[in-house]
């Protein structure tokens, strides 16, 4: 749904259902922000972000996160994320957060 929406607000999406995929993608095109959310399958959010600090091609991309998890903003903090939402999300606050951060 937010692929949708942000597409129709001009940005170009690409999307990943896990983190292990979202890497390999970094790959093929690199992003000017990423959604992150931390509950992914296969690989977590938190993982992904791990990896991606740690590749110097990457790294420096805005990462904005997002969960519905209890503790999400002090990982979303442990990660150092751009910004955070917790879920559900407004996607007004959350076109501002990806208007700011994209690159």
């Amino acid at each position: 749904m937010l692929a949708v929406l942000l597409t129709s607000e001009g940005f170009d999406v690409q999307t990943a259902r896990n983190g292990s995929e979202a890497l390999a993608r970094l790959d093929e095109s690199r992003p000017s922000v990423i959604l992150l959310d931390l509950m992914m399958p296969v690989m977590t959010g938190d993982e992904f972000r791990v990896r991606q600090l740690a590749d110097p091609r990457y790294r420096d991309v805005p990462v904005i996160c997002m969960t519905a998890a209890h503790d999400g903003r002090d990982r979303a903090q442990s990660l150092r994320a751009d910004a955070y939402f917790q879920k559900p999300v407004d996607f007004d606050r959350l076109l501002g957060a990806v208007r700011e951060h994209a690159r």
